[in-house]
């Protein structure tokens, strides 16, 4: 990698640490390798700075020899802190084999074309009704089935869906009574969406007139903060409520009534990611400063669950995804840091 500065190397077998110059939040992994010809994996970090100029930076990982290499060339501005990173998911892109497109959330939605020595903004989607204001974006999700299609959500009660090939609105959804803090596909046009309401409802794209609501908070207007759909067996998702040390486990055939409860968090849970290779295992992080990894029984038991392996960081963790290309490794983000874990 011609352009590389530098090499950080594992200080064990089971944790690689990068350090970035700023506050991190935003995290994405790229979901194959980034050149076919080069096993690495590549990672997107963007900073948390109480500014409107942000910054993204792409390193990789290369699992063989456990380094992290920094690419000064690949790092960009970003209006705001990003609120979410997202690499397309695996599927013939209409962009160069050698370049992977990358997503940024905030004020608008971002398509960013990520070459081996630059990076290209390649479209800013709006679809704010006038030119003053726009709404910010609490998050989005790439769908892996149709990857031309991404949804985002917002503070203004909406669902948005783009068909980013096009530039163009597919539609936009009142999704919820409150402010919509998380989106999450299921299938190629059904997709889930969390709020500030309480709720967890699912929507079809073949049925815009209704939505179907899931579960909803036990204590009234609860805000639910992040949603995940289990990839490997499309019956569960998980969600996670504000200022709560539990992972709620539903199953959509059984609405309302949770299937299981993780609570083994020592303080509030702040991410949440279902195994890519597995449909038993999720992991989630929170503000005790652990990353805990659990395996889902088929009946829980009277005394609840406990977590198969925990791992401590050195304050709280802000951010969690599973690789996909590498499933053996987990990334957590907490201060600084970024931290590759071995599973």
């Amino acid at each position: 990698m011609e352009n590389s500065t530098q090499e950080s190397h594992l200080r064990s077998d089971n944790a690689v640490t990068y350090e970035s110059p700023y506050p991190l939040y935003a995290m994405a992994l790229s979901s194959t390798p980034a050149v076919t010809h080069l096993n690495y994996q590549r990672i997107a970090l963007g900073s948390f700075i109480e500014d409107y100029t942000n910054r993204v930076h792409i390193i990789s990982f290369d699992p063989e020899s456990l380094t992290l290499t920094t690419h000064p060339s690949l790092s960009f501005d970003h209006p705001y802190p990003p609120t979410k990173l997202m690499f397309q998911p695996h599927r013939k892109s209409p962009f160069s084999s050698s370049s992977d497109l990358l997503a940024s959330s905030g004020d608008y939605l971002r398509l960013w074309e990520v070459g081996h020595s630059s990076i290209e903004l390649i479209s800013v989607l709006d679809n704010s009704k006038t030119s003053e204001f726009s709404a910010a974006l609490t998050s989005f999700d790439w769908n892996d089935v149709e990857p031309n299609r991404i949804g985002t959500s917002s503070i203004d009660t909406t669902c948005t869906i783009w068909d980013i090939e096009k530039g163009v609105v597919e539609t936009q959804l009142i999704a919820h009574d409150k402010e919509v803090y998380d989106i999450a596909w299921g299938e190629a046009r059904v997709f889930g969406s969390v709020s500030a309401d309480g709720s967890v409802r699912i929507f079809d794209l073949r049925d815009k007139e209704h939505s179907t609501i899931i579960y909803e908070s036990p204590q009234p207007d609860t805000p639910l903060l992040r949603l995940a759909w289990n990839k490997q067996d499309l019956r569960y998702m998980a969600t996670t409520l504000m200022d709560s040390n539990k992972v709620v486990i539903l199953d959509i055939r059984s609405p309302t009534t949770p299937v299981a409860e993780l609570d083994r968090h020592g303080a509030s849970v702040n991410a949440i990611a279902w195994a890519p290779q597995s449909c038993k295992h999720i992991c989630s992080a929170g503000d005790d400063t652990h990353a805990l990894i659990w395996e889902l029984p088929t009946v829980a038991g009277p005394n609840g669950i406990d977590p198969l392996s925990m791992y401590s960081a050195s304050s709280e963790i802000n951010q969690l995804q599973w690789s996909a290309a590498q499933p053996d490794w987990i990334a957590i983000a907490f201060s600084n840091k970024m931290q590759l874990l071995k599973v």
